[in-house]
């Protein structure tokens, strides 16, 4: 949930247990100060991220996330001073298991999103991209762990 989406072990994990789409639901944006200088990159990474989820693993992703300027912060009623909130991005979309953006809400209002996926894409993009099968788990040793000692 939200964090988790950006990493890809989850993904992986989430696919060799038969997922066949994987919903992503997020709260995610930036300050509004900070919108001008990384915003656009920053939306980028989002929605790379999570189409590179579906690549990798042959399956659907739903990133969903929210819209809309919060200026308070959680469990207050007020804006506190120096707060300026966090501006939402929006952007939910659907990608297949080759990365094909399906369908994408907008950015600035709430949207509800319908996107028909053809659970067959799956098979095929997996026969094509055997990314799960020709997987080296020899060489993941470390995956487990947090860092590598050198």
């Amino acid at each position: 949930i939200c964090w988790d989406q950006w990493y890809p072990e989850a993904a992986r994990l989430t696919a060799l247990r038969g997922a066949e789409m994987i919903f992503y639901p997020a709260a995610i944006g930036w300050h509004p100060s900070e919108k001008a200088e990384f915003g656009e990159s920053q939306f980028q990474a989002w929605r790379t991220i999570q189409q590179s989820h579906a690549i990798a693993n042959g399956v659907f992703v739903a990133a969903v996330n929210r819209v809309g300027l919060e200026c308070t912060l959680e469990g207050s009623d007020s804006k506190p001073a120096g707060y300026e909130g966090i501006e939402f991005w929006g952007g939910s979309f659907v990608s297949d298991p080759s990365g094909q953006i399906l369908g994408q809400a907008e950015r600035d209002r709430e949207e509800l999103l319908i996107v028909e996926c053809d659970l067959g894409l799956i098979e095929e993009t997996r026969r094509n991209w055997p990314f799960l099968r020709a997987r080296r788990v020899d060489a993941y040793h470390g995956i487990g762990q947090r860092f590598l000692d050198e």
